[in-house]
């Protein structure tokens, strides 16, 4: 595609590419991450400032009071991001499974179609042999054998 063209997107060359979604993504997930540990440091002052300052007449306890709504909301914005990051993570593996899955979409289909045609024109079944006829001796049904060696000898046994 032409970078000239009106309509033309360069997110759009990557999406067309697995590898470059997931390059593409990758970066992203980097420059989050980095975000992140600069907002956990930011946290992590902000809770040492707010739960220090304390104004006349306050109880032990009033100042982190006051603190818990600010260091919750940082906290939300924490996992908000490393939920971001994980899913940016967990859509790089999809875009790549779903490369796959096309890819091997042509084989199941012939897996299938020739399924269906063995099931259509079924083999011939070999028939069971007649209770009357005699088994072959190497086969041990269980309960017909010689109960010990003494009944070797005996056919009734």
């Amino acid at each position: 595609m032409n970078s000239n063209e009106p309509n033309h997107s360069p997110l759009r060359d990557v999406a067309q590419n697995a590898e470059a979604t997931a390059r593409y993504l990758a970066d992203m997930q980097r420059v989050l991450l980095d975000m992140g540990a600069n907002l956990e440091i930011l946290a992590r002052e902000t809770r040492v400032h707010c739960r220090s300052t304390s104004v006349e007449g306050d109880r032990f306890y009033h100042a982190r009071l006051r603190a818990l709504p600010v260091e919750k909301a940082l906290k939300d914005v924490l996992r908000a991001l490393n939920s971001l990051t994980d899913g940016l993570e967990k859509s790089a593996y999809k875009r790549r499974s779903h490369d796959e899955a096309v890819v091997n979409t042509g084989k199941v289909r012939k897996e299938k179609e020739l399924e269906k045609a063995r099931k259509n024109n079924p083999q011939p079944i070999q028939a069971a042999p007649n209770p009357g006829e005699e088994r072959d001796s190497g086969q041990n049904t269980g309960y017909g054998g010689p109960a010990s060696i003494y009944d070797l000898g005996r056919k009734s046994a």
